[in-house]
């Protein structure tokens, strides 16, 4: 079948399309025949249609950036930019990881099409996210950027002890949360969860946490993955053909939420793996 995902000539955005898993999807839109619109504090590598500068942390840059793609309609985001947390401070990685991203999202919505998606990139950080629920419900009923920074300022203690980890939790529950939403506008939205990934941030994940701590968090595959493992279900899930998937998390982390929730995780698979590479 030609054009089995549906991307050819569909108009995309990708955020943090410079990096990781953003520019491993970034390219791979591209190769599909997509037209693709590159957001990222700096300019990527990979060959995209057009490139434009975006700070998520800043409400400003994002509404520019909004205006400046919104001539035509867009067929699909891709919300990929992300901060791991320390070195950068925690409500920095707050507003890029969920407040600027959810702005963006929400600035784009009357311009996508209909049959278009919105996929994102969370973390297997977010497990538990559902016993989460009673905080980040106040944070999603905010309305707008500055009313979401108003709500992480008065609530400092919920969410500090990890602004990376309490952004995924956000993540994943506003994925259910706005679907009800953007359904009777035919727009989707989903995310995946990743588990370790090769990337740039992993060495400042291994310094905050300890790399026996990430390693811990590999599922039954034996090893991290690497950044076009994670970018091909999130094109997946943004295809058309996926017009029946909304709402939902996709666990992308080489089986250990599975494993988890079976009591049959075991920390020694790296080394089980490697016996027999």
């Amino acid at each position: 079948m030609d054009d089995a995902l549906g991307y050819k000539g569909k108009r995309v955005v990708v955020t943090g399309a410079a990096s990781g898993m953003g520019e491993a999807t970034a390219a791979i839109l591209g190769d599909l025949g997509a037209r693709v619109t590159a957001l990222d504090i700096k300019e990527p590598t990979v060959s995209v249609d057009r490139f434009v500068q975006i700070d998520l942390r800043d409400q400003g840059s994002i509404d520019a950036a909004v205006a400046s793609i919104t001539d035509t309609a867009i067929d699909g985001l891709f919300s990929c930019a992300g901060l791991p947390g320390p070195p950068f401070s925690e409500f920095d990685t707050m507003l890029v990881n969920f407040v600027g991203a959810r702005h963006l999202a929400e600035s784009l919505v009357p311009h996508m099409s209909t049959g278009s998606a919105i996929s994102v990139i969370s973390s297997s950080a977010a497990i538990g996210w559902e016993k989460q629920t009673s905080t980040t419900k106040q944070l999603l009923e905010t309305t707008g950027f500055d009313a979401a920074v108003e709500w992480l300022q008065a609530n400092e203690a919920t969410w500090n002890w990890s602004g990376y980890a309490y952004s995924k939790y956000v993540i994943d529950a506003w994925v259910g949360w706005w679907y009800p939403e953007l359904a009777p506008k035919g727009i989707r939205i989903n995310c995946i969860n990743p588990g370790p990934t090769e990337t740039a941030m992993m060495p400042a994940f291994q310094d905050l946490m300890g790399k026996d701590v990430i390693d811990d968090a590999m599922g039954p595959v034996g090893r991290y993955s690497r950044a076009e493992e994670q970018a091909w279900p999130l094109v997946c899930l943004g295809s058309p053909r996926m017009s029946y998937v909304g709402g939902s998390i996709l666990w992308t982390d080489g089986g250990w939420y599975g494993a988890m929730t079976m009591g049959r995780h075991q920390a020694d698979w790296a080394e089980e793996t490697a016996k027999h590479a």
